[in-house]
């Protein structure tokens, strides 16, 4: 990435301004000024996230907000209500309260002097998704917005339920918000109340992995803030952005096929990071993509953003499997709507361990394989461990290594060596005719490359809770040994698979800890010849060599930091022959750093461990912990916190720990213990 010093504009920041809310409620902003802006009017552009403008975000916040505040627009990044400087308690994720304040934020910022009345609104994770569920409440000031690695389904395509399967990364990310809502603000900013709002923040946040689990379908819980319920609502222009080791791609097709808006869609390589710092690379100047996006809509300048493709997409070549990749071979594509007219649909009928020629005229396969052939699998729960995390934060090695020891515990169905090159772009789906000895269970399925040498590549996934197969608001048990239809759509993806390559479906059982366990262990028995493999493939596009090519990454320049512990990221998979017990340990140490601007020493680290004893689906266990602190000659504060979640057959189990720290002294302490029914899950 290179680091721009000189802009257009000079820049001026102001520290720290407090906004002040409907309820008299203040909220923190961090703003960054064209020189100028008092006397000309710009438009402006909001971040509103809860990761602490102050010091956890300051470097990002540096590269992309001062260079586009160097480009002619007012930034503010807002701290949401209950973290970082701001006054109150955060109680949970994307709260109609959360939203209500960033409509009040935008309405102060549009009748701020330096702010011409245009406001947008951008930020990745967090911050995409309230883009999207702010824009759908309509503040007159909000003209446009970009979503980034963001979802529109807080339910399906959040980091909780995936086809009404429990997602290990539900646990990980309640870790990262009960470390962050646990935090104080800084003195220097609100003086000597940061006692008191410390302590009403440890008292008050509570714990959100228990909420979570509370709600284990669909209810109003969950839709109450999703988009997807109400496309309509959004009124205003939408860039949604996103990378296909990221968790959350698949609503940038749903937001392009269902909004009604002008709206534009990227994806590329990347896991859940901005492009311009992407990993896996290629990385992109997506600052100047978002500047034509800004001066477009903000300015009224026609940058010529609306002429170009809907989707931008990146194709991926075929590589060998990995773990982490620096950067992913491929090209790119564009497509002028989604759906594509240049994507089509095409069927493999599964046969016995095959996939069949999508040729094959369904009447010539034999009725005997129709109708009575069977296969049977009941997966070990190792089957997973390479597996990868569902949502990639480039804290590497977190991507899906080599699938053939995964493939030992599932059932293959392999195609014959492709006769020329295939590419796919879209959601592939498989068509699954099915039967259980229990009544509740769950399916996995993977779509891999399969190179000549036999390495095999992840290039997709889907999970279905098989309780959930008709309805994930009104889940049902199976009836053992009744068969059922069902279909499992795995995420979207572009790829590219080389002529002698194989493609490969393959179906487990279980998928831990990337999905949490069933009750029991399952078998499935499948059906062949009345399953299939859906997938789109996209016909050779000659426009494609004549899409715009994108800059080189550009930002400005951030904070100086000075490393004072170095970090340290690994997964590391444990196995005691004795014990017979497995462990998938997940490192990421940020070390310590002090941010030399404000003279804050930080230290930011997570650990997680995931287990199993032999065949024993109760001894699936989950443990995090983690350590956060802050400290300054005036000023010395650390959050340690753990959280345990076991289960039997028909609880979950939740034991977690808070312990907060002042000059080295523990002043606060708080442990819960709660049991949860488990739901058709």
């Amino acid at each position: 990435m290179r680091i721009v010093t000189s802009l257009p504009h000079d820049v001026q920041v102001i520290e720290n301004t407090f906004l002040t809310m409907r309820d008299g409620t203040r909220l923190a902003a961090r703003i960054w000024l064209p020189e100028g802006a008092e006397q000309a009017p710009v438009p402006a552009i909001l971040e509103y996230i809860p990761y602490r403008k102050r010091d956890l975000t300051r470097d990002r916040d540096g590269h992309n907000h001062a260079y586009l505040a160097g480009h002619g627009y007012a930034c503010v990044r807002v701290d949401m209500r209950g973290s970082g400087d701001s006054d109150g308690v955060l109680v949970d994720e994307y709260t109609q309260q959360e939203q209500e304040d960033g409509v009040d934020a935008i309405a102060w910022i549009a009748e701020q002097p330096w702010c011409d009345g245009n406001v947008g609104m951008m930020g990745i994770s967090w911050g995409g998704f309230n883009s999207l569920q702010v824009a759908a409440r309509q503040p007159p000031a909000l003209k446009a917005i970009i979503s980034l690695c963001s979802s529109d389904d807080l339910y399906a395509d959040n980091m909780h339920y995936m086809g009404g399967c429990l997602l290990g990364d539900n646990l990980s990310e309640a870790t990262v918000m009960f470390a962050f809502n646990s935090l104080p603000p800084d003195p220097r900013i609100v003086g000597e109340r940061w006692r008191d709002m410390w302590q009403e923040r440890l008292e008050g946040s509570g714990l959100w992995l228990d909420a979570w689990l509370g709600h284990q379908r669909r209810s109003e819980y969950w839709t109450r803030s999703s988009v997807c319920e109400n496309y309509a609502a959004i009124q205003c222009p939408v860039f949604a952005v996103g990378g296909w080791a990221d968790g959350f791609t698949n609503t940038i097709f749903r937001l392009l096929e269902h909004l009604d808006v002008p709206r534009k869609g990227l994806i590329g390589p990347w896991g859940h990071k901005y492009p311009h710092q992407g990993i896996p690379g290629p990385t992109i100047g997506f600052l100047q993509e978002s500047l034509r996006w800004w001066d477009y809509w903000l300015k009224g300048q026609d940058t010529g953003v609306m002429e170009e493709p809907m989707l931008r997409a990146w194709l991926q070549d075929s590589v060998p499997p990995d773990n982490a990749y620096a950067d992913r071979p491929g090209r790119w594509i564009g497509e002028p709507t989604w759906p594509s007219p240049n994507v089509s649909t095409r069927r493999y009928p599964l046969g016995v361990y095959t996939l069949e020629d999508p040729a094959r005229d369904e009447d010539d396969i034999p009725e005997a394989l129709l109708n009575e052939t069977a296969l049977s699998v009941q997966s070990p729960l190792s089957v997973g461990l390479s597996g990868g995390k569902w949502c990639s934060y480039a804290a590497t090695p977190d991507l899906p290594g080599d699938q053939r020891e995964e493939d030992g515990g599932s059932l293959v169905f392999n195609s014959q060596p492709l006769q020329e090159m295939l590419e796919i772009a879209g959601r592939p789906e498989l068509e699954l005719e099915l039967s259980a000895d229990r009544p509740q269970g769950m399916v996995a399925v993977r779509l891999s490359d399969v190179a000549p040498d036999g390495k095999a590549t992840r290039v997709t996934y889907g999970l279905l809770n098989l309780s959930h197969r008709d309805s994930d608001a009104h889940p049902e048990p199976l009836e053992p040994d009744r068969r059922y239809r069902v279909k499992v759509a795995l995420n979207g993806i572009a790829q590219r698979f080389p002529a002698g390559h194989q493609l490969r479906i393959s179906v487990s059982t279980s998928y831990w800890p990337l999905a949490w366990v069933p009750p029991e262990p399952v078998q499935l028995t499948l059906y062949p010849g009345n399953s299939a493999l859906k997938l789109p493939v996209r016909s050779p596009n000659p426009d494609d060599v004549s899409l715009r090519p994108f800059d080189e990454a550009e930002a400005a320049p951030a904070p100086e930091i000075t490393r004072l512990e170095p970090s340290e990221h690994n997964w590391l998979l444990h196995r005691d022959l004795a014990s017979k017990e497995s462990t998938l340990e997940v490192i990421n140490d940020q070390g310590g750093f002090r941010i030399d601007e404000i003279g804050t020493e930080v230290r930011r680290s997570t650990r997680e461990w995931y287990s199993f004893r032999e065949d024993d689906f109760t001894s699936a266990r989950g443990e995090t912990c983690t350590e956060r602190g802050f400290k300054r000659d005036d000023w010395d504060v650390r959050i340690n916190t753990r959280t345990v979640l076991t289960c039997t057959r028909h609880d979950f189990l939740i034991h977690a720990q808070l312990d907060a720290y002042q000059d080295g002294y523990r002043v606060y302490s708080q442990n819960w213990d709660r049991v949860i029914p488990r739901d058709n899950l």
